[in-house]
């Protein structure tokens, strides 16, 4: 425990530039606060005390505003960068050096029992106001958007954006940890898409209007084949097919 304790603290220090020494961090971090609430609480849940470990998981949401339920499965280095409102559900698991904004909730669907919360891979980010549902697995080093929901599985080394989440990027493309602000907005790419496909169609219609064929040429073109319109555009099929998720 002192160790995943040690790598709890370092972490802090890579994640956050305003973290400028270690006085500040052990009393000014209320994300290491309940960490280290929660691997005390987690412990004793393991060793099947009633009521003790609910009762620091409490103490621990006063005065953090960091809700995690002792059962949850936290890795060593996790970093909870400002945390208010972060809620961790009882069979939740994390691996290790995931980076949690504010706002997250890894929670479950429904009242079903057994394992019904998320698990999460190792170098995950979460964006501010994220929410990962159900008994769902989340890869190695996959990216979430801020003010996401995830209800599917996502595969190792991707990022997710939107509500409900829709893959953006795959393996290969890789973001930076503290740059999940910058993430693409897949609906605003669509409805672009969609904007341009308009002003294309409209633009082809004014010019069919403004040209008087023959009636010989008439007679030919009905005889031609009618093809249909059909959504061509990659962004537009992706989005419309939830992009893999």
């Amino acid at each position: 425990m002192l160790k995943t304790l040690l790598a709890d603290f370092r972490i802090v220090f890579e994640r956050d530039p305003a973290a400028r020494n270690w006085l500040e961090v052990l009393t000014c971090y209320p994300g290491l606060h309940a960490l280290v609430l929660h691997r005390f609480s987690h412990w004793l849940w393991n060793l099947g005390l009633p009521v003790v470990p609910r009762f620091i998981s409490h103490l621990a949401r006063f005065l953090t505003g960091i809700e995690i339920h002792p059962g949850a499965t936290i890795g060593q280095g996790v970093f909870i960068d400002h945390g208010m409102g972060v809620v961790i559900g009882e069979t939740a698991i994390i691996g290790d050096y995931a980076l949690i904004y504010q706002g997250v909730t890894l929670g479950g669907t429904g009242k079903e029992s057994g394992k019904r919360h998320p698990t999460l891979g190792d170098n995950v980010v979460i964006g501010a106001g994220a929410k990962v549902l159900g008994n769902i697995y989340v890869g190695h080093s996959v990216r979430i958007g801020a003010g996401s929901v995830v209800l599917r599985e996502v595969p190792s080394d991707c990022t997710v954006v939107g509500v409900p989440g829709r893959i953006v990027y795959r393996a290969g493309d890789r973001t930076e940890p503290l740059e999940h602000g910058r993430l693409p907005d897949s609906e605003a790419q669509v409805i672009r898409a969609l904007l341009d496909r308009i002003e294309a169609l409209e633009k082809e219609v004014q010019a069919l209007g403004s040209v008087r064929l023959e009636p010989a040429l008439i007679d030919a073109s009905r005889s031609k084949p009618v093809i249909h319109c059909r959504i061509e555009d990659r962004a537009i099929e992706e989005f419309l097919d939830g992009t893999g998720i």
